[in-house]
């Protein structure tokens, strides 16, 4: 029998999907490390204190790089069943027990069958790159600085070569998977507007990425606009497979998770007809 796989908790188990959102600049990214703050153990802890060790680890959409913010991540944790607090009070109770740059944005049972990770059919990204003459300090953190003037239209006409199924091998750091993947959209498009200058968006989105593909694909798509590397040129650092050949991963700090998709069936029920 074919179709999307399903996935249960342990019995003795309810599975509850959260949303997620954070500051990544305190973090080595979502996945625990042994030696670093991670957005996962942080959030782990929060939900120990409140239900005891028997709480899984949470489990969340995408595995973020250091220093990567997040909108809006999915996640699900099995807890025992008669959790002690229900799902409509857990995020504020977790919130007051996570530090001010990760919050629990909404929890609610998760559907039947669901995984954050394993169940997401679509992952999206945005890199922020704030193009003015001087730096400015409510944007440290949040976008590369580029002082330069770019050429955005370059940079759109190299991004139309990387949409589609390809081997994103020359993007991808000290990758051992296989290294072909789906590139839904990627695209450069106005942000917010800031005196002297500009926002620029990098959307990108696809299934999957590769281990700095998307840090790689945007540093490859900087150098285009900064006139360094003909749009066409991109087609052939793609093919060659060599990531010598693609621009530097721009920092992390740049690169916020926006969002997943899910499908119909795993998608949050809209409100009934008439709600406001």
């Amino acid at each position: 029998m074919t179709g999307t796989p399903t996935f249960a908790p342990p019995p003795g188990f309810e599975r509850l999907r959260l949303l997620l959102a954070w500051d990544g600049a305190d973090f080595a990214g979502w996945q625990a490390q042994r030696n670093a703050p991670s957005v996962q153990e942080t959030l782990h802890a929060a939900l120990v204190r409140l239900g005891g060790a028997q709480v899984a680890r949470p489990v969340a959409a995408g595995r973020t790089d250091t220093g990567v913010h997040a909108e809006a991540m999915p996640a699900h944790v099995d807890v025992p069943e008669g959790f002690r607090v229900p799902p409509d009070q857990l995020a504020r109770a977790l919130n007051a027990h996570l530090p001010p740059s990760v919050a629990v944005l909404e929890a609610r049972p998760a559907p039947a069958g669901f995984h954050a990770r394993f169940s997401c059919t679509g992952r999206r990204y945005t890199y922020r790159l704030l193009n003015t003459p001087q730096r400015h300090p409510l944007w440290a953190g949040r976008a590369l600085h580029v002082p330069g003037p770019l050429d955005v239209p370059a940079m759109n006409a190299a991004a139309t070569l990387l949409v589609g199924t390809h081997d994103f091998a020359a993007f991808a750091t000290r990758e051992d998977r296989q290294t072909v993947r789906e590139v839904r959209e990627i695209a450069v498009h106005p942000g917010p507007t800031v005196p002297g200058g500009s926002v620029w968006e990098v959307r990108v989105a696809g299934e999957s990425f590769l281990r700095h593909m998307v840090r790689g694909l945007v540093g490859t798509l900087l150098l285009v606009g900064q006139g360094k590397l003909g749009p066409e040129e991109v087609a052939e650092v793609l093919a060659g497979r060599e990531r010598a050949r693609a621009g530097a991963n721009v920092p992390g700090y740049g690169l916020t998770f926006t969002g997943a998709s899910y499908g119909e069936r795993f998608s949050p029920a809209p409100p009934p007809a008439g709600a406001r």
